[in-house]
């Protein structure tokens, strides 16, 4: 009776285990598809960043790539060629930024929301005619062998290939911050530019090229909502998720690798929501809506204060436009 009431108990505690599983397993996929698009923004807002140059346009460039993302997509019926497009689109939107914030030495914080603006703008009144057209989309495939790892399998080897690229886009950021010339550069016009000017660095040269492959990879998460994500254009589908991953580069400290985790927190309490709207949670829905972006308020709020700017480590010429002496 003993060995068979201990069976009893662990067969009901093997029932309990793939009831967790069976939950979290979803929920930990959802997070990471949730993230990424916040990634992709996060790690090119990092290089900005570091460089020196705040950019609160973030938004407005993952917008305007949603949309030529999709529209390149509709007409081609090749999603690749529709990444292309936004790489190229962020870019170009993220050049206004350093126009007028790199040589023209305006206000980043104003050029940046201006930049946010015109994106929602722009893209808000070119996609009228797209809503609700369909389109060609990424979709997930199992990488063989590794998909087949209990848990980590399907939550990470059973995704799309925008997924799979940021696995390879982390450790390469992290390795050319901190391992590599250029980085050296970056984290030295971002820290002191008189004296990395002084060492013969290009100081505006260094900042473009960051803020344009900012835009770039903000672009690049705009394209995976639209490409991958969602599969449609839908009129400020960004939903915040740029200001969101400005907020996230103070979460991770400025690093690559912490973004990752910051990115799929996000994600996983979005997913998180609404898998509790799907189970008929009596919460109001717009209460359940607004967690997700709950702990970025308190990170902004947190991260206002000169104290703790330099204690996260916050690059020392951020937001401070360079001006050549003599």
């Amino acid at each position: 009776m003993e060995w068979l009431s201990e069976t009893s108990v662990l067969r009901t505690l093997g029932d309990v285990e793939m009831e967790i599983a069976a939950l979290l397993i979803p929920v930990l996929t959802a997070a990471v598809r949730a993230g990424t698009p916040v990634l992709y923004a996060t790690l090119g807002e990092i290089f900005a960043e570091r460089s020196g140059v705040l950019n609160l346009g973030v938004e407005g460039m993952m917008l305007v790539g949603a949309l030529m993302a999709f529209v390149v997509t509709h007409m081609t019926g090749i999603p690749w060629l529709g990444v292309l497009a936004a790489l190229l689109a962020g870019g170009l939107v993220s050049l206004i930024h350093g126009l007028l914030s790199i040589t023209l030495r305006a206000n980043q914080v104003v050029s940046g929301l201006a930049l946010t603006i015109f994106g929602t703008g722009l893209s808000g009144f070119l996609g009228k005619r797209y809503i609700g057209v369909p389109a060609e989309s990424f979709r997930p495939f199992p990488l063989p062998v590794l998909n087949d790892l209990p848990v980590l399998g399907p939550v990470l080897f059973r995704q799309d290939i925008l997924v799979y690229l940021t696995y390879l886009l982390i450790p390469l950021a992290s390795w050319v911050l901190y391992r590599t010339r250029w980085g050296l550069y970056i984290r030295a016009v971002g820290e002191h530019p008189e004296a990395a000017d002084a060492m013969g660095v290009n100081v505006e040269g260094v900042r473009y090229a960051c803020v344009t492959l900012g835009g770039m990879l903000a672009g690049l998460g705009g394209a995976y909502l639209s490409t991958a994500y969602t599969a449609m254009w839908i009129e400020n589908m960004t939903a915040g998720r740029g200001w969101i991953a400005v907020a996230l580069v103070i979460f991770a400290t400025w690093d690559p690798l912490r973004a990752m985790g910051g990115a799929y927190l996000f994600g996983g309490v979005n997913a998180l929501q609404l898998h509790v709207q799907a189970m008929g949670s009596a919460l109001p829905t717009y209460l359940l809506l607004m967690t997700p972006y709950l702990f970025t308020i308190v990170v902004l709020i947190l991260a206002t204060r000169e104290t703790a700017r330099k204690r996260l480590g916050a690059p020392a010429a951020l937001s401070i436009p360079y001006t050549r002496s003599g």
